[in-house]
């Protein structure tokens, strides 16, 4: 059988995949990527995209370390830039380590693989610079070499500074250089008999020679082999740190570990991407796919698709170019990308996890083994008949193709009942009408088509479950303006039966439209009503809102009067001693006349009013209206004055009380007020409410008794009642009567 992935492309998910990876190792890994042995890994793979995806993690600066890794381990020696690119890059995996140390469950256990590799990093920065080259005090005997090599270096340069001073004729430019790693000075070809030494080398024109004078011949002799030793001993520490590679247990794993977090965050880029969702994996076979979508093509249709126990075979039929190949390879990619751990493109996804994926797309000929296209259609079902489980999928197009359409679906029924009689789950398109019926009337298959727009003659990729498909063929010769008379005839030839089952599928996409368009216009009724139920859910937070709001606004400026209130006391009494407490206390009753709580306006019970005698059943008796207060009315019953709801009164019928009858009933209330042993302040507002009942009960002339003392209670009563509007006037009470101790207020009628 052809190879799954590549008939279901799925190369070009993996090449999505590398392009979308860091690391060489983890653009390897991907391009051979493959789905997992079991449910479990598959499952543990998804959990550490969906980490990766969480927490987009990167992993730059590492490099490929398996060649140096492969060379060390040879026992062969890295250069210094290759011994440092190899510490940078581990440098850079732990520092990637103790970050996803504390990252969720699957990226820690990846994290905590990742090896320390201290003695390499700690050896390399004690020997390399940044340039990988090695420091002087890599070693002390390299140190001593190289202290050596500068002071001689020096000596030389200026013995030859000396040599081009005594003979600048000879000099053909004042500079030294190296030849052969020998320090040398130009000397004029046609001089150099005045300068004894060795030529190492000469100009292209041959003016020029590069001359090592005799003098200076020991002094290169030991710096070159000053320099032998630097080289040997440098070798040594490039030895050593390429041993310490080599012999590093956790490069392994961790090479390993870092190739899977380039690998979860290479998914989880896809995932952003392309839009993928996490799928639920399981093994029961079921197969739900919403708005699934082919991930590979741009713009692509989205379907819905389900395979399940009751659904196990969904037959697809429909015309050539309808989107039937498409939808295969949608679902195929699906699962594969399910079993590799990926994501997958829909908007919600459950795939069971096959234990083998069995895949016939395409014209599959086989030139080598000298097979036609059916042959070797035929070999693929017979491997599916063969190997098929329960847990199998199957994805077959064409079913029944390349021969006798009688034969070819007789062939193809027999393979569909025994994929049935195993439980086996399958996609399989076909353009034969015999197994449109077949499906229709046996359990456990459902037909399917891939929708069609005759009008624009066009496929629409949308499909639509639960009806067989038709191959329009008349249908688009017709619109194309075929021929009428051969039309016809087409039609006589279709026979009977398949005229009648074109007729049949005809009047059935008829009615599914019909039902289409109602169900779409059901569809928007329900979507302007939630629509408006949205808006009223909105408009009634909105309201609870204000009403919180002005709660709270109401609370706030009960709170800030009460600050008002508390402040202008405390002002008016700090003025009382200093102004005179008569001004203090006339502020104080205004202040409470200002904050004293207002009673509702109600109105009141019909038979009831000032003077009107009503009927008190709980006390048996009846009274006179003498005020009234809200939803309340003060009473006088006899002597008696009581304060009773008004809805516990019956008026009483018969002609009202004369005025002076009123004035009879009214209440006569105490006619002194003693204020002794009361402050300022109480005392006034004691007064303020006596009046007020005096002169509700028309009770006048009234005495208040305040006492002689220092005559400071007395004067700020007077105060007081010189700006009362109800007092009609006042003056001290007969000397046997109290005198200057009772004040006698009396009272406007």
């Amino acid at each position: 059988m052809q190879g799954v992935a590549e008939s279901l492309e799925f190369d070009r998910i993996r090449e999505a995949l590398a392009e979308r990876a860091s690391t060489f190792m983890g653009r390897e890994a991907l391009l051979a990527l493959s789905p997992k042995a079991t449910l479990a890994e598959a499952l543990a793979q998804q959990a550490t995209v969906a980490e990766a995806l969480a927490y987009p993690y990167r992993l730059g600066g590492i490099s490929d370390l398996r060649p140096a890794l492969a060379a060390a381990r040879e026992g062969l020696r890295l250069e210094g830039p290759e011994l440092r690119e190899a510490a940078a890059s581990l440098e850079a995996a732990v520092a990637l380590k103790h970050e996803l140390l504390e990252i969720g469950e699957h990226l820690k256990a990846l994290a905590a693989q990742v090896g320390e590799h201290a003695y390499f990093l700690r050896r390399t920065r004690e020997c390399l610079d940044e340039a990988g080259q090695v420091k002087d005090d890599a070693t002390p005997r390299l140190l001593e070499i190289r202290r050596r090599v500068n002071p001689l270096r020096q000596q030389i340069q200026e013995r030859l500074h000396q040599l081009m001073d005594r003979h600048p004729e000879a000099i053909q430019e004042r500079f030294i250089t190296l030849r052969r790693d020998r320090y040398v000075i130009p000397v004029k070809a046609s001089f150099q008999h005045k300068i004894p030494g060795i030529i190492l080398d000469q100009s292209d024109s041959g003016l020029t020679v590069y001359l090592e004078p005799s003098s200076v011949v020991p002094l290169n002799n030991q710096l070159a082999s000053l320099k032998l030793e630097e080289e040997a001993e440098v070798n040594r520490v490039l030895f050593e740190l390429s041993a310490i590679l080599g012999n590093d247990l956790e490069l392994d794993l961790t090479l390993q570990a870092l190739t899977a977090l380039d690998q979860a965050r290479a998914a989880a880029i896809l995932a952003e991407d392309w839009n993928l969702v996490r799928p639920r994996l399981n093994q029961e076979g079921r197969y739900f796919l919403k708005k699934a979508r082919h991930p590979l093509i741009v713009n692509p249709v989205s379907n819905d698709l389900t395979l399940s126990a009751e659904r196990r075979i969904l037959l697809v039929t429909g015309p050539n170019m309808g989107g039937k190949t498409a939808l295969l390879k949608t679902l195929g990619l699906a699962v594969l990308m399910a079993q590799c751990g990926l994501f997958v493109a829909a908007e919600a996804a459950e795939i069971a996890f096959p234990d083998r994926l069995f895949v016939d797309i395409g014209d599959q000929q086989s030139l080598q083994e000298s097979l036609s296209t059916f042959a070797a259609h035929l070999l693929r079902l017979k491997e599916v008949l063969e190997a098929a489980t329960p847990h199998s999928l199957v994805l077959m197009d064409e079913l029944g193709s390349g021969t006798d359409p009688e034969e070819g679906a007789a062939l193809a029924q027999a393979f569909l009942e025994e994929l049935l009689r195993k439980g086996v789950r399958g996609l399989i398109t076909t353009h034969l009408s015999p197994l449109k019926a077949f499906a229709q009337d046996t359990p456990g298959v459902q037909n399917a088509s891939m929708r069609f727009d005759l009008e624009h003659l066009r496929p629409t990729y949308e499909l639509v479950v639960g009806a067989p498909g038709r191959s329009y063929a008349l249908s688009i010769a017709r619109r194309l303006g075929f021929p009428q008379a051969q039309i016809e005839r087409a039609q006589a030839l279709l026979g009977s039966e398949g005229g009648r089952l074109e007729r049949l599928l005809a009047a059935l996409e008829v009615e599914r439209e019909r039902l289409q368009e109602a169900r779409q216009a059901a569809e928007r009724q329900q979507q302007i009503a939630q629509g408006l139920e949205q808006t009223l859910n909105q408009q009634l937070s909105e309201l609870k809102q204000h009403k919180e709001r002005l709660l709270e606004e109401a609370h706030a400026e009960a709170e800030q009067v009460v600050r008002e209130a508390q402040e202008r006391v405390r002002q008016t009494r700090e003025r009382s001693k200093s102004q005179g407490q008569g001004q203090a206390l006339q502020e104080l009753i205004q202040l409470r006349s200002r904050y004293q709580r207002r009673e509702k306006t109600t109105p009141a019970k019909p038979g009831v009013e000032l003077g009107s005698v009503v009927e008190v059943p709980e006390y048996g008796g009846q009274g006179t209206v003498v005020e009234l207060r809200g939803q309340e009315a003060v009473l006088q019953m006899g002597a008696v004055r009581l304060t009773v709801p008004l809805a516990r009164l019956q008026p009483k019928e018969g002609p009202k009380p004369s005025k002076a009858g009123l004035v009879q009933h009214k209440a006569k209330i105490a006619d002194e007020l003693n204020l002794r042993g009361l402050t300022v302040e109480e005392a006034l507002l004691a007064v303020d409410d006596y009046l007020a009942e005096a002169k509700a009960t028309a009770t006048t002339p009234v005495r208040l008794l305040h006492g002689k003392g220092t005559g400071a209670l007395r004067n700020a009563l007077r105060e007081s009642l010189k700006r009362d509007r109800r007092v009609d006037h006042f003056h001290d009470a007969l000397p046997y009567e109290g005198g200057h101790g009772v004040t006698v207020v009396h009272l406007r009628v």
